[in-house]
């Protein structure tokens, strides 16, 4: 994948490293590192399937999973699992803490200094305005579902995704993530890398239809028209819903 791709930003009041509700480091945590103990974030519990390279780890919290890099410092991407019922629920009040996740070995991880004055926002893969408890809202701020992202970019282009979710039937499968290239920045003295332009893989489970949006990590940034499955496959280089036949958006 000569690109892998990711959306969000709050200001930091607390710089200490904080890990809301695992302390631990492995699955007894009940917050696992391995996606076979959170299948339910993949459609038919199937995870994308990505090319082998190092320094990739599985990370499931409570509403969300992340495939993380710890050559580029970012996810590679984030899965959610998405319905009506979970986006009416997802009123809580905001996180306002950062942290570096603990699970993480230091030198594969973001740290909040890396994005101090470096020009960017952390930008949540999946969305705080998604978590539907206070549990989920503080792990959404885990710096292992942020990207840099442009500041103006980041505050609303996802915003129809949430609308249609709210109409659909059944559950939607959302994939976001960072693409890079080789020309890519890093900020920070831990080289965590800048995205050239991020993804968001929708997919309707009950009508069987998938799509994505694809936007340049830049200021002024609009949003246009989605490209088919098959397109974000063919720029990414990763087959997202593996075994799926799934229908073009029309």
């Amino acid at each position: 994948m000569v690109a892998h791709a990711a959306p969000d930003r709050h200001p930091c009041t607390d710089r200490r490293q904080y890990s809301p509700s695992f302390e631990a480091l492995d699955s007894a945590s009940g917050h696992p590192t391995r996606f076979a103990q959170c299948p339910q974030f993949f459609a038919d519990g199937k995870p994308p399937v990505i090319p082998a390279r190092p320094k990739l780890r599985e990370l499931c919290y409570e509403a969300f999973a992340v495939l993380h890099s710890g050559e580029t410092k970012t996810p590679v991407y984030v899965a959610q699992r998405l319905n009506s019922r979970i986006i009416e629920d997802a009123d809580e009040k905001r996180a306002t803490k950062f942290f570096a996740d603990a699970r993480l070995p230091r030198g594969e991880r973001a740290e909040l200094e890396d994005y101090k004055r470096s020009g960017y926002s952390r930008g949540h893969m999946a969305p705080a305005g998604d978590m539907p408890t206070p549990t989920a809202m503080a792990q959404s701020f885990s710096l292992a579902n942020m990207v840099p992202q442009d500041i103006q970019h980041n505050g609303g282009a996802w915003a129809k995704i949430r609308r249609y979710i709210r109409r659909a039937k059944g559950d939607v499968f959302v994939i976001t993530g960072p693409v890079f290239t080789q020309e890519s920045p890093r900020i920070g003295d831990n080289g965590v890398r800048v995205p050239s332009h991020l993804f968001k893989l929708v997919y309707d489970q009950h009508d069987n239809r998938a799509w994505a949006h694809w936007q340049e990590n830049r200021e002024g940034e609009r949003v246009s028209r989605p490209i088919s499955y098959q397109e974000l496959v063919k720029r990414t280089g990763v087959e997202f819903l593996p075994g799926l036949a799934v229908s073009q958006l029309n």
